[in-house]
């Protein structure tokens, strides 16, 4: 079998115009395979710089590697099954600044280099007020971008033309912002002056972004196959699941210097990402918080399970159509669509999503993702949603523990005090006392649940039905 590199495998070589922070799986299953996707069917014709945003990283196995790997994109088209291998030719070269960072600096430099792109998890947009500029480099991903851009502002003498676009993918709601703000710490502490400030105000955009792809990453259980298929012995092989969506909240300008429109993608420029990110975390997120519970407690373990369910099935298409989606205010018609691909991503016969994995910090979760929901129905209908309503009391019954009806051990795990109001909640032995007592939690809720008209009521109804019928014929009771 061979090693994958140039020698052994074909490698485009194109302009360097795309300095990448992070080499680890999303950004190469998700932002480089976009980027190919670019150079195979648009005249875009970009290659990307990795830089290592930590000490400790993967440069060298890229390196190793020549930059190549592939990517094996694996799940539901339009009902159709796809597992496909990708050889990914779009990095020239991966850089540690912690070890060359000259070599960093210099990129900015280079008079084609446009775009910035970033993944350096949550943690990394945050300002550390011990970084210096004579750092090599910075600690902080911010403080390593002010220095690659000031040293550009200088390099160039402040030609507005050799500003950079900005494109953060950190899962942080409105990352762009945060990073824009950061940077303007860092011009501050380091007194980099006045007309450096306009260059970068006026020269370069940091837009915010919204990036969805679950990407379980290294297929450690397939790779002997895969290497086998490909003759090729890819250390650095990456599984992602085929729906993508790239949510850039900037102008229609920059969508014309990054055309992913023109190659086919699922990549939307918007004047706001904020409706995207509530529709992903609504229709989404919301389903997948209330089905976890219902699921369980109906012996059902993996969400594909759960969704081909002919019970719980339904339950998951009410919440999903009948419930959340009437509380988004994007065109029904794309939120009908988005729904139906959520429900592809669910079904995917490659992915065995544990229910379990999902109940952690259900509260929180349901607090963030289905309790706005609920509300803006309540308001709107005029009736509470009761497939909502039974999701909550689906979790508070998980947090009761015991055995389930197969005789599997109930295990949730969540914060002490959670966990610690839960069981002297269920040791009162009164379904009532257990939904007001839920319900009245403002550390979890920020407010008295009780005082939304008819909550504590249906909370208290569901969480008897589920002790005496048990949670499938509960189930059917909402849907009949």
């Amino acid at each position: 079998m061979k090693p994958l590199n140039k020698q052994t495998a074909s490698k485009a070589v194109r302009p360097e115009r795309i300095i990448q922070f992070g080499e680890g799986n999303f950004l190469r299953a998700f932002v480089d395979w976009i980027i190919f996707n670019m150079n195979e069917k648009t005249d875009f014709n970009s290659s990307v710089v990795v830089v290592q945003p930590i000490e400790r990283g993967m440069i060298d196995m890229l390196n190793e590697q020549d930059c190549l790997y592939h990517v094996n994109l694996q799940g539901l088209d339009k009902g159709e099954v796809v597992n496909d291998l990708t050889k990914i030719d779009v990095i020239s070269r991966a850089l540690n600044p912690y070890t060359d960072n000259e070599a960093f600096l210099a990129l900015a430099d280079q008079p084609e280099m446009r775009f910035v792109i970033s993944n350096t998890t949550e943690a990394g947009i945050t300002f550390d007020p011990s970084c210096r500029l004579e750092d090599a480099p910075a600690s902080s991903y911010p403080g390593k971008l002010t220095q690659l851009l000031y040293r550009r502002f200088k390099t160039f003498g402040g030609d507005m033309s050799k500003g950079l676009i900005i494109f953060p993918c950190e899962l942080i709601f409105l990352n762009g912002h945060k990073l824009k703000e950061t940077i303007y710490q860092y011009i501050e502490l380091w007194n980099l002056g006045e007309a450096f400030k306009t260059w970068f105000e006026k020269a370069c955009g940091v837009y915010a972004t919204l990036v969805d792809r679950i990407v379980p990453g290294f297929p450690r259980k397939d790779i002997d196959a895969i290497r086998e298929k490909l003759q090729y012995n890819d250390n650095l092989v990456v599984q992602a699941e085929i729906f993508h969506l790239w949510v850039i909240e900037a102008p229609q300008e920059v969508a014309k210097e990054f055309p992913a429109d023109r190659a086919g993608l699922n990549v939307l420029f918007v004047p706001s990402e904020e409706p995207y990110h509530e529709r992903k975390v609504t229709l989404l997120n919301g389903p997948h918080t209330v089905l976890s519970p219902v699921a369980y407690l109906s012996g059902l373990n993996i969400v594909r399970d759960a969704c081909q369910h002919p019970v719980v099935g339904r339950y998951i298409n009410r919440v999903m159509f009948d419930e959340l989606l009437e509380t988004l205010n994007l065109p029904k018609e794309e939120l009908v669509k988005f729904g139906k691909d959520v429900l592809e991503r669910f079904n995917n016969p490659f992915v065995d999503h544990q229910v379990t994995s999902i109940m952690l910090n259900s509260f929180p979760k349901y607090q963030t993702r289905d309790l706005p929901g609920l509300k803006v129905y309540l308001e709107r209908k005029g009736v509470l949603p009761k497939g909502l309503v039974l999701g909550l009391a689906a979790i508070i019954t998980y947090y009761k523990g015991g055995v389930r009806e197969d005789g599997a051990e109930i295990v949730p795990n969540d914060a002490p005090e959670i966990m610690d109001m839960l069981r002297n909640l269920w040791a009162t032995g009164s379904t009532r006392q257990v939904a007001e007592g839920v319900l009245a939690a403002e550390y979890i809720w920020g407010e008295n649940l009780n005082n939304i008209p008819g909550l504590t009521d249906a909370v208290e109804g569901y969480l008897n039905d589920i002790q005496e019928k048990g949670m499938l014929e509960t189930v059917k009771s909402i849907l009949d």
